[in-house]
């Protein structure tokens, strides 16, 4: 299930707190450790939940029985601040084994060396990571050829739509293409006697929600970065076609202005006035979760789940979608990585409890075969994030040893073109590539 937890990601405290990690000088554990002897690990993660608490306390329960020796002590509801904190000072009371749900920082978790190199460990183990790991998810929890974490459940995007309501348009299907989606959007909007809306057909405001523009310009399969780690937004050809849909999709539904002050109306993400709930949106970027929430708040209309249209000019693409997700990983800084990895690979790599774990809190599961798995749960909406996980066109953000800064910074001039105040596109696309250069140069210093 979706935890509030989950909206944090990227925000510029995590990733303020990162960059002053990547001047860490971990301190060194080690793996000459006998995970057979008896030992407690501390293991820290992000879940708050009572639901998600209860998940992580069974699966580590299961753990204990299948190896009696090892005891596992859990503190949840730890931030990356937190843990990056204990890590830095290293002693006893560091934890052993952790957890993050922000995946953007990888590339700090690594190249900062807190998190310990794991392809040693599945070496030994005779683990083949790209047998068990889709592609996709081992590259959002690698960097620079370095494993520091594997993947523990998967976050993915996709589109829930008003079935009434295209029923109502005459719209036989969801849409396809970008093209499509645009045409949708505008049969779908209903205004409102007086002015203003009753119903926006796609709300494509990048404050709204999960409306990062990271996750729709996942559609497109952009680039971020060049071979040497340089910034190559400016380069990017699909960046001025992104923006130029966003654009086309709030001309088609009475322009930004109107839509910001609709979005306003709106009520909490995660309350019973979201606004897909309360039929103000037709169609609605969102996650896996959405689906299991919609069901306990007993919607009033029809609904359905589909993939994000892609661009017209690609078609093949369609079923992509963005994905993220959880990630867990060994502290450099433990003396028992041994034994440490006997939980991280039990978390992340056996199916079976993959999937126990992802049935309990309604995440999509990170293996390639609990993903096949017939004892997973999921109707036929879920199973469409299935689909788009499966998809070898799906795309996570690539690591970046500024940690999640440089999409702190897309949004931010994303904010600004939306609102007209990028008078010069390419010009403003150097700047930001200029902006995320300096960004992780300093990281590096």
């Amino acid at each position: 299930m979706y935890s509030p937890r989950r909206a944090v990601r990227g925000t510029a405290a995590a990733v303020a707190l990162l960059l002053a990690a990547g001047c860490a000088n971990p301190g060194v554990g080690s793996d000459r450790d006998d995970p057979t002897k008896p030992v407690t690990l501390k293991f820290w993660h992000g879940w708050s939940a009572p639901g998600e608490v209860k998940a992580i306390d069974g699966s580590l329960a299961r753990f204990e029985e299948l190896h009696p020796n090892i005891h596992v002590v859990a503190t949840g509801n730890v931030s990356d601040e937190t843990t990056n904190q204990a890590l830095r000072a290293g002693g006893n009371d560091a934890p052993d084994v952790v957890s993050s749900f922000t995946t953007n920082n990888v590339g700090q978790y690594c190249d900062s060396g807190m998190w310990t190199d794991l392809d040693p460990f599945m070496a030994r183990s005779h683990l083949v990571k790209e047998k068990v790991f889709p592609k996709t998810l081992l590259e959002y929890s690698s960097y620079e050829g370095k494993q520091c974490a594997l993947p523990l459940l998967a976050d993915v995007y996709g589109m829930y739509y008003n079935k009434d309501a295209f029923e109502e348009a005459g719209i036989a299907r969801p849409p396809r293409t970008m093209s499509e989606l645009v045409r949708d959007a505008r049969k779908l909007t209903k205004k409102a006697e007086g002015g203003g809306y009753e119903r926006v057909g796609f709300m494509p405001n990048f404050r709204m929600y999960q409306n990062s523009p990271d996750r729709l310009f996942a559609q497109w399969g952009p680039t971020y970065f060049d071979g040497k780690g340089n910034s190559r937004l400016a380069k990017e050809k699909t960046v001025p076609e992104f923006f130029r849909t966003t654009g086309e999709l709030m001309k088609a539904q009475g322009g930004y202005a109107a839509l910001e002050k609709f979005r306003t109306t709106f009520g909490d993400e995660m309350s019973s006035q979201n606004a897909f709930l309360t039929g103000k949106l037709a169609m609605h970027l969102d996650g896996e979760w959405r689906g299991l929430m919609l069901d306990e708040a007993k919607a009033k209309f029809r609904w359905g789940t589909a993939p994000l249209p892609v661009p017209d000019d690609r078609p093949e693409t369609y079923g992509r979608g963005f994905l993220t997700g959880t990630v867990a990983g060994i502290a450099h800084s433990s003396k028992h990585q041994n034994a440490a990895w006997e939980l991280v690979k039990f978390l992340t790599a056996d199916t079976k409890q993959v999937v126990r774990f992802a049935n309990a809190i309604h995440n999509v599961p990170s293996t390639k075969a609990a993903l096949k798995s017939p004892a997973l749960d999921g109707d036929r909406s879920f199973r469409t994030f299935l689909d788009i996980a499966r998809n070898p066109y799906s795309t996570a953000l690539p690591p970046s040893t500024n940690g999640g800064q440089y999409v702190v910074s897309l949004r931010d001039f994303a904010y600004k073109v939306e609102a007209g105040k990028v008078p010069d596109l390419p010009a403003g696309l150097r700047g930001l590539d200029a902006q995320i250069d300096a960004d992780t140069l300093q990281s590096k210093s």
